[in-house]
């Protein structure tokens, strides 16, 4: 077998919804997944042994961060991020343009909120058809970060899947300037391409298809990647002002990538979101929401999202949750979690943590059981 491979077991009679398993050479990945963020190689509040004990089958880690620190030379002479990290099962790194872009254009909800293209930072110095000069946040250096340099870190890197180096246009971006942008990343995606054939080092390359809310774009964009050799395809740019926005566009965009090929969503992993993608197709999906909610005291139960330290949990001397078999419910009660949150210790973070990645975990094992029985 290939050392990366993907297969569908089984598609909805309902829907588009599909089970599927991407095998890497790391372990099996079931679809469709949940995909925790470990934005420096790690969950925050959680080491890897105990993300692996959860079931957390794919972790994502950001390259710009770990080429800043502790730069990707050195994981590499470590090993590769998984015996640097003490991780035994997949990871996926991004291609650190998201982050750059996010220097340059702020966050796609600041961005919304502002309702406008202003630029939030110095930090990118420039952008051509070479790459991106940015500043580094940690001490101020210059770095020129192109296709073939993305990729090449992520060789140093070493996860399972990478990711091709492209542009994120905001928003409210211009139509002129989302197609300038357009064409410029589906070139950086072909040299990131011809780069990675030069040395698979046993590794998948996805790439992202672009073209913002223009549907037309989109479906081009599907044309042009889907005639070369990724491994998969990710979904990426700007997917909408709101969740109505993301479900039309995918609606119509999920039926021009191919079957056999695996798809992911780039970062929206909300659980409104994940009822509405599921049955479009999508296998994957990457998201810190889970992780940033648990260390803000919410807690995800299956009636939805729980106040750790609401009136009443000071004596809620139960789980979480009932029945619930994370780590966490099955030694401590909703009381204590809550003492800790009131008194600011650390120990929260990761209870609260442990439960919320549990309930992904077993949030999209539900998933796969309900396509299978064409419910989806």
């Amino acid at each position: 077998m290939s050392y990366f491979s993907f297969k569908v077991i089984h598609t909805s009679k309902k829907s588009r919804a599909r089970v599927g398993k991407i095998y890497t050479p790391h372990g099996v990945i079931d679809t469709p997944n949940f995909v925790a963020v470990g934005t420096n190689g790690a969950l925050k509040a959680l080491d890897s042994k105990t993300a692996e004990l959860a079931g957390l089958q794919l972790m994502f880690a950001n390259t710009y961060h770990l080429m800043l620190q502790p730069g990707a030379d050195a994981i590499a002479q470590a090993g590769g991020i998984h015996t640097f990290m003490n991780r035994t099962q997949p990871i996926i790194t991004d291609s650190g343009g998201f982050q750059v872009f996010s220097l340059a254009y702020g966050g796609v909800s600041d961005e919304i909120k502002s309702k406008g293209t202003k630029q939030h930072s110095n930090s990118v110095l420039k952008i051509n058809e070479e790459g991106v000069l940015f500043r580094s946040y940690r001490d101020g250096a210059k770095i020129l970060l192109t296709a073939e340099r993305s990729i090449q870190e992520q060789k140093k890197i070493g996860a399972d899947i990478i990711v091709c180096f492209d542009e994120l246009p905001p928003y409210h971006v211009s139509p002129e300037s989302l197609k300038r942008s357009f064409d410029r990343t589906h070139r950086w995606e072909k040299r990131s391409l011809d780069e990675h054939l030069k040395n698979k080092n046993n590794q998948a390359l996805y790439a992202v298809v672009h073209g913002g809310l223009d549907l037309e774009l989109r479906k081009k964009s599907c044309k042009i990647l889907t005639a070369l050799p990724y491994d998969g395809f990710a979904l990426g740019g700007s997917v909408g002002k709101n969740r109505e926005e993301m479900i039309t566009m995918l609606t119509h965009i999920m039926p021009h990538l191919p079957e056999d090929k695996p798809n992911h969503l780039l970062g929206i992993g909300d659980i409104p979101s994940l009822d509405a993608a599921v049955p479009l197709g999508i296998d994957t999906f990457d998201s810190a929401h889970p992780t940033k909610a648990a260390r803000h005291g919410l807690l995800f139960t299956k009636n939805g999202r729980l106040r750790a330290i609401q009136g009443g949990n000071a004596t809620a001397f139960r789980p979480i949750e009932d029945g619930c078999t994370c780590y966490t419910c099955q030694h401590y009660t909703l009381a204590y979690l809550c003492h800790l949150f009131k008194a600011n210790e650390l120990t929260a973070f990761t209870l609260a943590t442990i439960h919320n990645i549990h309930f992904m975990v077993n949030l999209m094992a539900d998933y796969r059981e309900k396509i299978l029985r064409d419910e989806v």
